[in-house]
């Protein structure tokens, strides 16, 4: 090992933003523990770095505690996309407030710095926009998606009491839409829905009118913000957001993934859920002027880069 490589454990490490980053940091010479239950994690997203020396996988669920000896920590795990975190909402809860818990306890003894992936689902559907961190934001706590919502924004709660009451390395790191090679195909999420509807040819589902709107950012911009974050100054706690400014319709979405697969799918509009928020774009700002960061693939590139993966195994 080379001087300044560190044993970093990254949490729900084979889920999809859990390997990339697995493989960002193992490239840039670290060791890396990666802990799953494997309940929405698979195997097949990490199999290719098991041969590497540094990398190591234990099967372990973070609502229980674990006894490792490491310098950093990803906090990565918690079912992400509204089928999975639906599925199991107790759970879902659980795996965010027993599991920060737990990964606190371990960075409090260790005195190791702790990163929390947090959510733009903190916002709720927001009134405000885009979203500041500053924005305290409007969320149904009874919700069908409060077990997330709910479930991170007490996580950010914990994670700062420990960093005010024992003095912790924290940071936190709010994430907008995610999209990249690795997404389940069957996860529920907008980019993997369509790019599978349009690959087989069935109608693409639009939830309410489809004038509701994202941002997507590409995993390895996301990946890259994450390890910014992770290694600023001890002082730098965020939150920060991290995700793409680019705002686009699910429409428009829908009408770019049809053209990218060459697909004659058409639309088949459904009432929106519960709770959808009408609009998502975060405010970057703060990872501009703190991390350096913004990303760098525009939406047609990592759709296309997204497609090819996803042709391979549809």
């Amino acid at each position: 090992m080379t001087t300044g490589t560190k044993r970093i454990l990254v949490t729900g490490g084979s889920g999809f933003l859990g390997s990339h980053l697995c493989e960002r940091l193992l490239s840039g010479g670290h060791e890396v523990l990666c802990v799953d239950n494997f309940y929405t994690g698979r195997k097949a997203n990490i199999i290719h770095l098991m041969e590497n020396p540094y990398f190591e996988v234990m099967r372990h669920d973070i609502c229980f505690p674990l006894y490792v000896e490491v310098d950093e920590i990803y906090n990565l795990a918690c079912p992400a996309s509204p089928v999975h975190y639906q599925f199991d909402p107790v759970q879902t809860t659980k795996t965010s407030v027993h599991g920060s818990i737990n990964m606190l306890g371990l960075a409090k003894r260790l005195k190791a710095k702790i990163l929390l992936a947090s959510t733009s689902e903190v916002y709720g559907d927001p009134t405000v926009h885009p979203q500041p961190e500053s924005y305290w934001g409007n969320v149904n706590t009874i919700g069908l998606r409060s077990c997330y919502d709910e479930g991170k924004r007490c996580a950010e709660t914990l994670f700062f009491d420990y960093h005010r009451q024992h003095g912790l390395k924290i940071k936190v790191a709010r994430i907008f839409n995610t999209y990249g090679p690795r997404m389940l195909p069957n996860d529920g999420r907008v980019v993997s829905n369509f790019i599978v509807q349009a690959l087989k040819g069935e109608d693409i589902t639009v939830y309410g009118d489809g004038s509701q709107t994202r941002s997507f950012c590409f995993v390895d911009d996301m990946v890259d913000g994450l390890v910014r974050l992770m290694n600023t100054t001890d002082d730098f706690t965020g939150p920060v957001n991290i995700g793409n400014p680019g705002e686009f319709s699910i429409l428009e979405l829908a009408e770019r993934v049809i053209e990218l697969t060459g697909s004659n799918s058409g639309l088949s509009f459904k009432p929106l859920p519960s709770d959808d928020p009408r609009q998502r774009k975060p405010d970057i700002s703060v990872a501009r002027k703190v991390l350096g960061w913004e990303p760098s693939m525009d939406l047609g590139r990592g759709l296309e880069k997204t497609i090819g993966y996803f042709r391979k195994i549809v």
